[in-house]
């Protein structure tokens, strides 16, 4: 991965100031390294509400160490990241995450309704059983990406777009 430096941008509707609980997402100073060298630095930015924000570069540039980041799914060696003003871990819950595909074990043997039953975990605990509530909201889900009709497909026998989709739902749950 190539060091690469980012300035520091805000992205905003007309170059307003906004405060930050209103802001749904803040990066300060974000520095991330792999085995002490530095593979991302001084990365800062505000994206506001309604913003619809893509992250494009060459494969090795960071997005997705970027990302990782932000979510506390590996360590920074410094700056800090605000949900609405807060934490990250305090608003952990209003965060959804879609994985890569190398990432996730596709031959684990559930279907596309438990998939999207995993993202309530938070609400249901993992002690507890999963009750009718909780898969009626995963249907809903699936319903509303477009494939409710797969709920109960092994999520290996799904295509890649469904697969994703089938993430995004479980997303739409967290």
């Amino acid at each position: 991965m190539n060091p690469q430096r980012a300035t520091s941008a805000t992205i905003n509707d007309a170059g307003h100031s906004r405060e930050s609980s209103d802001i749904p997402l803040s990066v300060y100073d974000l520095t991330v390294a792999y085995h002490r060298k530095p593979v991302l630095w001084d990365v800062g930015f505000d994206i506001p509400v309604g913003a619809l924000v893509g992250v494009v570069g060459p494969n090795g540039a960071g997005k997705s160490t970027l990302l990782k980041a932000v979510m506390d799914l590996i360590p920074r060696a410094s700056g800090r990241n605000q949900v609405f003003g807060k934490s990250y871990q305090h608003n952990r819950r209003r965060v959804g995450y879609v994985p890569q595909r190398e990432t996730v074990d596709w031959d684990f043997p559930v279907d596309a309704l438990d998939v999207v039953t995993m993202g309530l975990y938070s609400e249901i605990g993992w002690c507890f059983p999963i009750r009718k509530k909780h898969r009626d909201i995963a249907q809903d889900a699936l319903n509303r990406v477009g494939i409710g009709d797969l709920a109960h497909r092994q999520i290996s026998q799904l295509s890649g777009g469904q697969q994703q989709r089938t993430f995004l739902a479980r997303a739409l749950v967290q």
